[in-house]
């Protein structure tokens, strides 16, 4: 378990080396000038090119980004451009309310999904599976703001039981939660209904049928855990997305996420703060994989970590 951890980690420290440099290089190649954004549009030639040397944006590439690289090393993720604060800081203001919608919003995947799945596979060929998965398409299908949008006009607006946006009380948390868990339960629900339907064709399954046990207890003891492998891969890429920011999400709930943070930064071109953001965004898909691949093995025994 040990060499194991410790090679994936070295993979992650390389996967975030090239993504660092990938980032770095599209936004040296951006035709979108940062200096001209910070110094204004009536600002002259000469205060343009002096904000440019001050920021060292007309030094080479590769010197801007072995110098990017070595205050990373030590841990500066850098000063945003416009808002003159440390990039840590900014990201760490934001960091708590996007852990609690990504919680939310897997809980809410996790709910609706599974359950809507397992069912699905249990009544496989009836009206309730056609119509579980023809709801799975929806959710799949549905565009984020207008779901967002259809949700605040009516439990907000019409009915008045949550709050039209904002952050800060759990009925905060409900609706933002209930649209990315909508969207993301179509995905878990057909995985986990495929998935179920090949677990419950197994031997183990018909020999635990065999045995006299109910139905529930061959469902829950033995055919779900098993059906639930493929879900936890799926978690793990939900952890670094929703990490990243849900940006219309964020932006129809008034969320303050660091998906807001990031799409602020790229329509001011505030290159420290996009970096910033995509960095955490990566350490989150990294550290995603590698705790749904350390979980495997906890459900399924069988599978060995090499």
């Amino acid at each position: 378990m040990a060499a194991y951890v410790l090679r994936r980690i070295l993979q992650a420290a390389l996967i975030l080396l090239g993504v660092t440099l990938v980032t770095f290089a599209l936004l040296y190649l951006l035709p979108a000038d940062p200096a001209r954004q910070i110094a204004g549009r009536s600002a002259s030639a000469e205060t343009v090119a002096n904000i440019r040397h001050q920021l060292g944006l007309d030094r080479p590439f590769h010197v801007q980004y072995l110098r990017y690289l070595g205050a990373l090393a030590h841990g500066d993720l850098g000063r945003s451009y416009l808002q003159r604060a440390e990039v840590s800081d900014l990201i760490a203001s934001r960091l708590p309310a996007s852990l609690l919608l990504m919680v939310g919003a897997i809980a809410c995947e996790l709910l609706f999904g599974l359950t809507s799945g397992v069912l699905a596979a249990l009544r496989r060929n009836t009206l309730t599976d056609r119509t579980l998965m023809v709801a799975s398409f929806v959710g799949v299908s549905a565009p984020q703001f207008v779901v967002g949008i259809l949700l605040l006009y009516v439990f907000a607006v019409q009915l008045g039981w949550f709050p039209i946006g904002g952050y800060g009380t759990f009925a905060h948390l409900v609706l933002p939660s209930v649209t990315l868990g909508f969207l993301g339960a179509g995905w878990y629900s057909r995985m986990m209904r495929s998935s179920m339907l090949d677990v419950l064709r197994q031997d183990y399954v018909r020999t635990a049928r065999a045995k006299g046990l109910t139905r529930a207890r061959v469902v829950l003891g033995h055919a779900l855990p098993n059906a639930f492998l493929p879900i936890v891969a799926m978690i793990g890429i939900d952890v670094g997305l929703f990490m990243s920011g849900i940006v219309v999400v964020e932006s129809v709930f008034g969320w303050p996420g660091i998906g807001q943070l990031a799409w602020q930064a790229i329509q001011r071109v505030d290159i420290p703060i996009i970096m910033g953001v995509t960095l955490v965004s990566a350490v989150a898909i990294v550290l995603g994989n590698l705790v749904a691949d350390l979980v495997a093995p906890l459900i399924d025994p069988r599978i060995k970590l090499r």
